[in-house]
């Protein structure tokens, strides 16, 4: 539940603020302070985390790598498909595929466990989008079929 607090901005920052609420549509000041606030936090407790804009919306990504959904989606392909490794060598072993550091694959587990309803909400999307996409081209490949 939000509680009402006022704050003062700078007018620069004041600037700032209105400009990007003005540019998500559905979005105040108010809502963009709110948003920007709680991701400001969410990255002081998790270094190595940002958060950036795409076509699947707002999410939780690392610095110079991937979006968290898409670390955590391989850790779990990683551990269904490699069973008998240890948690470490799972990590590893996402790390090494994804040509990451193993401390921003540790990062992105870090958020996922603070944050699993979110990452998990990302994860069943894109696998959405994924089953979707598939059907839709082998629709267009059974036309062209004789």
């Amino acid at each position: 539940m939000s509680s009402p607090r006022s704050v003062r901005f700078e007018s620069s920052t004041l600037a700032k603020l209105t400009s990007y609420a003005s540019r998500h549509p559905g979005m105040t000041s108010s809502s963009a302070a709110a948003l920007l606030v709680e991701e400001g936090l969410r990255m002081d407790s998790h270094p190595g985390v940002v958060f950036r804009e795409g076509p699947a919306g707002r999410r939780a990504g690392l610095v110079a790598g991937p979006d968290v959904w898409e670390v955590i989606r391989a850790v779990r392909q990683a551990r269904a498909s490699e069973p008998e490794l240890s948690a470490e060598d799972v990590l590893r072993l996402v790390a090494d595929g994804a040509v990451l550091p193993l401390t921003a694959v540790q990062v992105a587990v870090s958020y996922y466990a603070a944050f699993p309803d979110e990452v998990d909400a990302m994860i069943d999307a894109a696998d959405a989008a994924e089953v979707a996409a598939e059907a839709e081209w082998e629709r267009a490949r059974q036309l062209l079929v004789t």
